[in-house]
Order: C-alpha cells, then structure tokens, then sequence
C-alpha cells in the first residue's frame, strides 16, 4: 500500500476543502478563512471478496435492515453529578458513554464549574485532563474551592491519541473532563491545535472511545465572538448534549442552557452563583432575582420568563427622563434594543404617551438577557410607570406579547407563569387571560 502527502485548504468556519486557496469561502461566504492542511491518502488495492468504488472499499457483507417494532429499548441508569441543577439541565445526569460539550465566554467559570461537580462526586474517581493549566493552577482552584481533590486525578496531555489508549486500560473513572479539546491534537493529522481538521478529529477520538468504555466524557469548547462553539459545526453533531454558560461577568450569576440532548428534553436551564469557594446551585432563582426590588420605586415591574421548560420571575426596570438633546436615546440592557424602539412607538401611538422628548433606559436586574416576548407588557408597564411616576403594585406580576395594534397576545405555557408567580406571593396577574389591550393594561395600573 502506497502512501502519498497532498495539501488541501480548509475553511475554518464550515470546514469545506479546496485544493487550492481561495480568499472568500464558496459554501459560507466568510473571507481569508482558508488554513492549508496536510492529509494523506491512501492508494486501496483490490483483494478477493471486495470491489473498488469512488468511494473506497465495498465489503461484500451487508447489513440488513432491522424492524424497529423489533428493536429492543435501552434503558440507562443515569448517574447523578449530586448537583440537581446540572443534572436538572441534563435531564437526570448523566448517560454512561454520553459526551457532553460545554461553551461559555472566557472566565464565565466553566472549569470551576466542573471541578465543583467532581468535588461533588466524592467517592468516585474523576479524571481531569488539562491541555491549558497546569496541574497546579488545577489545585490551586480546588484548595480555594475547599475541595481535597482526594478522588480527582490529573492528566496533562494534549494528544488525543495517548489520551484514548490511556482510557481504554484503564476504565474506573466516573467521569472524564477535558480541557479543552482546542488545545488537543492527533498524530493522524498535521494541522495545528485548534484547526478545523484537528478539532474534528481529536473529538471523534475521543467520542469512540467514551462510547466503548462507557464512560461520560465532558468537552470544554471556546466560543467565537458571536458567542458560538468555535471549530467546525460537526463538532456539535457528534457529541450527544451541547451545553452553554452564560451570564455576565460582572454579575454573580450563570445560567447553564442545554441546546442539544439525545437523552433527554433540550431547552432546560440550570441557575448557579459563582462566589469565592466556587458555584453553588440557586435552587430558587425567582427569589432571588427579586431579593433586591424596590417595591415602592417607579419603573419597576416583575415578569415572568420561560427559561426552556422553568418559569423564572425577573425584575424589568425603566428609567424616562426629559431628553437634553433633539434627538432622545434608547437604551437596553438584557433586552433587544429593536424591540425596545417597536414597544415605544407602540405605547405613543396606542396609549397616547408623549415620549418623543424623553430619554428611556431598560434594564434587566441581574445582568441577565432576556428573548421571550412574553415580557413585552412588563417592559411597556414599566416605561408607562417611570413616566407618571407611579408605582406599579407590590404584588403585581405581568406577561404578554404586545402587537403593533396594541393588542395583547397569548403566550406559551400561561397555566405555569401564573402558577410560579402566586408561587412567589404575587396576588395580581395581568396576561392576556385578564387584559386584551395595552391600553387596558396601562389603565388597570392606576384604577
């Protein structure tokens, strides 16, 4: 069997090949994102029993198909991370041989976060590979954590290859963490660490080796700044959960999403504080979003947010001043600035509110950013009380999505909003069950 080098050039944001350089990509669009790469290619010769194609090596001995009725249902036992937030995201823990993908912004506290799940494993033996610390910057986190690390094993190693023979001889562990698999490379590939060939190849190592151990595999992944997984999109399809942590850094708070999960519903989220020993869990986030209301203050309005499957309550603050200049501003923080300006134009036009001379700002208490439209009558309450300098009641809680007519329009999953809202002491409900316009909404305020 003969063997050749050729060089190929690979885009690094959809990993599509050409053999020669081109300065925008044909199949995203993006520009100079062209890497050369070095592959080989095996010449296959023919023996008896196979025939050759284009696309290599046909074995004469095919599988038939199987009918599903037929088919036997796994069942898994799951293994708890003894942290019920995390194991709240991942649908009940973890899937023997399941690998999990974690992104997040650099220091939004990934790392912490899983030495804080093996530090919660205890008994069980975790095996923490470490392609950018040091086993020492690993235990220095651990001792400020308060965590022995009795049970935490630490391998510092970036290639994919030694790391799949040094887990298929030895298959004790409870959980492997890697971090991160940018930092990892294989000797079947000659691109750097990072690359989209490299990233591909050391993840589809890895994911063999976790499914034939049965072990759960965790992959660290950096972000772009767009805020999604860096490397190639396949890398999301061949793991089995794909988890982000968000948050801002200069808040207390993450929240962990789940994007992907083939054992078990997407869309869920988990609510940590990070503090001086670590993350901890917040098993009641409604609360604690709200410990700081002011709930005599104008402008201030609580809704509640469907975070996947979990109703969470959020306080949605305004502030309207006199503009000091012709043009007024519009400012959003945690909620789309379009949104903001269709919301105004709306509360003008519907409710016959003058804000064409004021200045108005929106804020999301705690730093958090929010999508549902299900807030959309919060933030226009709350606008609505700043300018009259009105306080909207203590224990008034509010959902719905505002058209441009000025309508208010049913949202999802109504029954659980209202439910976690009395939950949390809120006697007075406005939705679209109770309220069909804004201008409805605006005058049950001050009635």
């Amino acid at each position: 069997m003969s063997i050749k080098q050729k060089s190929v050039y690979v885009c690094q944001n959809c990993s599509f090949e050409t053999s020669n350089w081109v300065g925008q990509c044909p199949e995203c669009g993006t520009w100079n994102s062209f890497v050369e790469s070095v592959v080989s290619a095996k010449s296959i010769i023919g023996t008896k029993g196979f025939g050759i194609s284009r696309r290599g090596l046909l074995s004469t001995n095919i599988m038939a198909p199987v009918q599903l009725s037929k088919v036997s249902s796994d069942t898994y036992t799951r293994i708890s991370s003894n942290i019920s937030e995390f194991d709240h995201v991942l649908g009940g823990g973890f899937v023997p041989g399941q690998v999990v993908l974690i992104a997040g912004d650099p220091g939004i506290g990934k790392s912490t976060l899983l030495t804080q799940i093996a530090k919660e494993l205890k008994n069980k033996k975790v095996l923490y590979i470490c392609g950018e610390e040091s086993p020492g910057q690993i235990k220095i986190r651990a001792e400020r954590m308060g965590y022995k690390a009795e049970n935490l094993f630490v391998l510092s190693e970036n290639d994919a290859d030694v790391i799949s023979e040094s887990l298929n001889e030895k298959k004790d562990y409870a959980l492997v963490i890697v971090d991160s698999i940018q930092t990892l490379t294989t000797q079947q590939l000659t691109g750097v660490a990072g690359s989209v060939g490299q990233v591909k190849a050391c993840a589809q190592i890895l994911t063999d080796c976790a499914k034939r151990t049965n072990v759960p595999l965790i992959l660290i992944g950096h972000v772009t700044k767009e805020g999604t997984v860096a490397g190639p999109k396949v890398l999301e399809h061949l793991v089995d959960t794909v988890l982000y942590l968000e948050g801002d850094s200069q808040h207390l708070y993450r929240i962990l999403k789940t994007t992907k999960n083939r054992f078990g519903p997407i869309s869920e989220v988990g609510v940590f504080e990070m503090n001086e020993k670590g993350m901890e869990q917040v098993t009641n986030p409604s609360k604690l979003f709200l410990n700081e209301r002011l709930e005599k203050a104008s402008g201030s309005c609580v809704t509640v947010v469907m975070e996947g499957f979990r109703p969470i309550l959020f306080e949605i603050q305004a502030l309207v001043s006199r503009t000091a200049f012709g043009y007024p501003k519009r400012t959003a923080s945690g909620f789309n600035a379009n949104r903001l300006s269709v919301l105004i134009a709306t509360l003008e036009k519907r409710c016959s509110l003058n804000l064409s001379t004021f200045d108005v700002y929106v804020n999301v208490a705690g730093g958090f950013k929010i999508s549902d439209y299900a807030c959309d009558l919060a933030v226009c309450l709350a606008i609505a009380s700043s300018l009259k300098d009105k306080t909207v009641g203590a224990k008034t809680a509010v959902f719905g999505e505002c058209g441009l007519l000025g309508e208010i329009r049913k949202v999802s999953h109504a029954v659980q909003r209202e439910k976690e809202a009395k939950k949390m002491g809120f006697t007075n409900i406005i939705s679209p069950e109770n309220t069909r316009t804004l201008k409805e909404a605006v005058a049950k305020l001050w009635s």
